[in-house]
């Protein structure tokens, strides 16, 4: 995809890599719209970055999904990029009381969204470029976080089939796959010992400048590269 005077939606924008991401598109001059459902974060990026445009938005809801798809054909009907960022991890055991509440919420956030969103938004004459961040543990899962991983093996397969299936719109369709990273996913401190999100953000822009359509970083790439051979070592190392 071309890097600059693009008008890009980013769900989950307000925070972590949806954050990252907003602020690196930002500074490569396009117009970035993101999405979330906390007003008050959301304000504070404004806050930060002025030419940044908001929009309050549960995910998690469907006719809230219509309504931002609603909202963006009418006020902004050039948008040509949109980023499925948003997701939720939940640290978890099949024999917790509340499993399947977060289960259901997982699945409705991190999968039922995206496709949502993405059926709404190829509706779009102008759009050409989706990006769907998926993760290393779409590969080989933590089973700490079974749903949460997949979830993202789902969007990896779902995302393989999609770019497939956008060819003869000529929408192209890009793979984003990080590892962990310093963020709040899962909780609060659970991350703060991983890489950074500015590095991320660099290398998937490098490797978007080369023109790749599935971009890794760190322990993500060797993920993403494994079979049947290696697979079994990984799972291993996750789950001692």
């Amino acid at each position: 995809m071309k890097l600059s005077n693009n008008k890009i939606l980013i769900t989950g924008g307000a925070s972590g890599i949806g954050l990252g991401l907003a602020e690196r598109f930002i500074h490569e001059n396009n117009t970035v719209i993101i999405c979330g459902r906390r007003e008050a974060l959301l304000k504070e990026v404004a806050d930060k970055f002025p030419s940044v445009i908001t929009k309050v938005c549960d995910l998690s809801i469907e006719a809230e999904r219509i309504e931002l798809y609603n909202w963006v054909a009418k006020n902004h009907s050039d948008l040509n990029v949109l980023i499925n960022n948003a997701g939720i991890q939940n640290w978890m055991d099949i024999t917790d009381s509340d499993f399947y509440q977060k289960t259901n919420d997982e699945i409705t956030t991190n999968v039922l969204a995206p496709l949502h969103l993405t059926t709404l938004f190829t509706k779009l004459k102008s759009l050409n470029t989706i990006i769907n961040v998926t993760s290393g543990l779409a590969f080989i899962p933590l089973a700490k976080v079974p749903v949460y991983c997949a979830t993202k093996a789902f969007m990896r397969s779902f995302t393989l089939s999609l770019r497939y299936s956008l060819k003869p719109k000529n929408i192209e369709v890009i793979e984003m796959i990080p590892p962990a990273l310093n963020t709040d996913l899962g909780a609060k401190g659970l991350h703060d010992g991983y890489p950074p999100v500015s590095e991320f953000v660099e290398s998937v822009f490098e490797q978007m400048k080369q023109g790749k359509i599935e971009l890794t970083f760190g322990t993500s790439e060797g993920r993403a590269n494994t079979n049947n051979e290696t697979i079994a070592e990984y799972f291993s190392r996750l789950n001692p």
